[in-house]
């Protein structure tokens, strides 16, 4: 909330020495700081250039969490199967989808995370090359949602989409919106995912 990325980095460091468990320091202390940003954002109380300095300051903490959470994951080869993530053609956001990404790949899948604004084809493509069991495609924008849609009619087309679990979030996102486009899983946050896709991982 200061916008203090030396700060966000020192507490980064402290609870990587402390042991501390760094998923939850991510969930219930940079998520929880970066969504009220955005609340005060959304009622005009602040803007782009505080949510930019609020990302900064986030990342920077996230950048020295990350490679360590990574190693505390399971290294299975294959573990509970190949997941492609990314975020959805036409949305540059990345910060969510990157935080599912590394909490499924400690939950014990197989994470190929493609990025961001990624063309539909090649979410299709890397589906495919990589033999994935299941994709999840995150949408922060309402005008970037219904490509969750139309990436769910390809998979049809393709005659791929009973061979693959598809999972979609993003903060416009509902399980009604999954339902009505027929995606399998609809999740609320990082938590909820790893939550439902270990329990269809089995």
């Amino acid at each position: 909330m200061a916008y203090n990325a030396e700060g966000a980095k020192a507490v980064a460091s402290d609870a990587v020495a402390a042991n501390a468990d760094l998923v939850d320091l991510i969930q219930s202390g940079f998520t929880t700081g970066i969504k009220e940003v955005g609340r005060l954002f959304e009622e005009k109380k602040l803007f782009l250039p505080h949510i930019m300095a609020a990302a900064a300051a986030m990342n920077g903490g996230i950048d020295i969490l990350m490679p360590v959470i990574t190693k505390q994951g399971k290294d299975a080869d294959e573990g509970l199967g190949k997941f492609v993530i990314c975020s959805i053609e036409g949305d540059i956001h990345s910060i969510g989808k990157d935080i599912v990404a590394i909490m499924l790949k400690v939950a014990g899948f197989s994470v190929l995370n493609i990025g961001r604004d990624v063309p539909l084809k090649d979410i299709l493509a890397a589906c495919k090359d990589n033999n994935a069991k299941y994709v999840g495609t995150s949408a922060l924008m309402t005008s970037t949602m219904v490509n969750q849609k139309t990436f769910e009619e390809l998979l049809r087309k393709e005659g791929v989409r009973d061979k693959i679990v598809t999972n979609v979030g993003g903060a416009p996102v509902t399980q009604q919106w999954a339902d009505e486009i027929g995606a399998d899983v609809y999740s609320e946050n990082a938590s909820d995912a790893v939550a439902k896709m270990t329990k269809i991982a089995g």
